[in-house]
């Protein structure tokens, strides 16, 4: 089958690969667009994965403003070369990163980050819930583990569905960036405030 160079750019447009793995993954799922989406988010997950350990000591610090100014965010994003961080898609992508934190309000980049202390408690409050519930005790442990990662899901900025594209997550668009850019990239740190909430002391 015959791939129109449309249909590669578009696919290079939605996932930010090469124009040759574009081709590739068009002509191997004969032109199905969503197959060959999720054959270039399969690769690039995989050279996310072989940059992991690259050293992170360049980056930027993006801040946003959003809802004329209730909500404010600023986000520390890594990468390897001072190079990349003054690229146009790092710029993109940690403005992105900004904007999910605005709208998805998470409290950690990662679930290692959660103290320990609290998962403890989450997943105790879980557990005594199914009981008060009546449900099974076979059960338990895994309504336990369905209520621990929506817990995650919820609080955790790499776990949250993305808040442009609701098929992937932040990580997922973490690891698109990591294969178009060719580098590694972290998510540092975050701080996120909105008018008229409580201040923790």
């Amino acid at each position: 089958m015959a791939i129109s160079i449309e249909l590669i750019k578009q696919l290079r447009e939605e996932t930010g690969a090469g124009v040759l793995d574009c081709r590739k993954a068009l002509e191997t799922y004969n032109g199905d667009f969503a197959k060959a989406i999720e054959y270039l988010r399969e690769k690039g997950l995989a050279k996310a994965a072989k940059r992991a350990d690259r050293e992170v000591l360049e980056g930027m610090l993006e801040l946003y403003s959003h809802g004329n100014g209730r909500v404010g965010v600023m986000v520390e994003v890594n990468c390897e070369t001072d190079f990349v961080a003054r690229s146009a898609a790092f710029r993109k992508f940690a403005h992105e990163v900004a904007l999910q934190i605005a709208a998805g309000a998470p409290k950690w980049v990662r679930v290692e980050d959660i103290p320990a202390e609290l998962v403890n408690q989450e997943r105790e409050k879980a557990r005594n819930l199914a009981l008060a519930e009546g449900k099974p005790e076979k059960g338990i442990e895994r309504i336990v583990e369905g209520k621990m990662d929506k817990f995650y899901n919820d609080n955790c900025l790499l776990r949250q569905t993305y808040v442009r594209d609701e098929e992937i997550t932040l990580e997922d668009l973490r690891s698109q960036n990591i294969a178009a850019i060719g580098e590694n990239i972290v998510i540092r740190r975050f701080a996120r405030w909105e008018v008229g909430e409580e201040i923790q002391s």
